[in-house]
């Protein structure tokens, strides 16, 4: 519930911002997860190889 004193503007901006918060929290959430999975499936060993051919790729 907003306080009585709040434009509504400003309420719908704050809205706005936690959206956007949220969805960069989930998208940051789901690379560390899949990180995880391919670390799991792969090996530690296979893992830092394919991140480190990713970085030299994109370099």
């Amino acid at each position: 519930m907003q306080p009585a004193h709040t434009p509504d503007h400003m309420a719908s901006s704050s809205r706005a911002t936690t959206l956007i918060v949220g969805a960069a929290a989930s998208f940051v959430g789901l690379l560390v997860v899949g990180a995880i999975g391919l670390w799991a499936w792969y090996g530690t060993a296979v893992f830092f190889e394919m991140v480190k051919t990713g970085i030299a790729a994109c370099m």
